[in-house]
């Protein structure tokens, strides 16, 4: 999918909350073919109204998997963005947006090539 996306002139990025190092370890154990930028305290997640805060039942849930959150995100927040997907112009404008809370249902990877082909006209 990424090929598509570069052969449009256009770049893939992944956001995260956590920190830099825990960022590239996932993205060599998954063999991503992207960049994973670091988005400390969700600054920008939070400027686009994306974070919510784990509640206490499920910050129970996550240490009972090992899910270190605030040694993974560098902060005692328990917060976390919602996934996202999003289309940015040139200019920097967001053409298009996937958001939902339910992490579960994501978009199509062929429906955000149709929304990036379609601006690129």
């Amino acid at each position: 999918m990424s090929s598509q996306i570069e052969d449009l002139g256009a770049t893939l990025v992944a956001i995260s909350p956590q920190q830099p190092e825990h960022s590239a370890k996932i993205a060599r154990r998954h063999k991503l073919g992207f960049d994973v930028l670091s988005d400390s305290g969700n600054a920008w997640a939070r400027s686009a109204g994306l974070v919510f805060a784990l509640p206490d039942d499920l910050r129970e849930v996550y240490a009972g998997f090992g899910l270190d959150l605030p040694k993974f995100n560098g902060d005692d927040s328990w917060e976390l963005p919602l996934p996202g997907r999003f289309v940015v112009a040139s200019d920097g404008v967001i053409a298009h947006r996937d958001v939902d809370p339910d992490y579960t249902r994501r978009p199509e990877p062929t429906d955000t090539v149709a929304h990036l082909r379609a601006l690129v006209g």
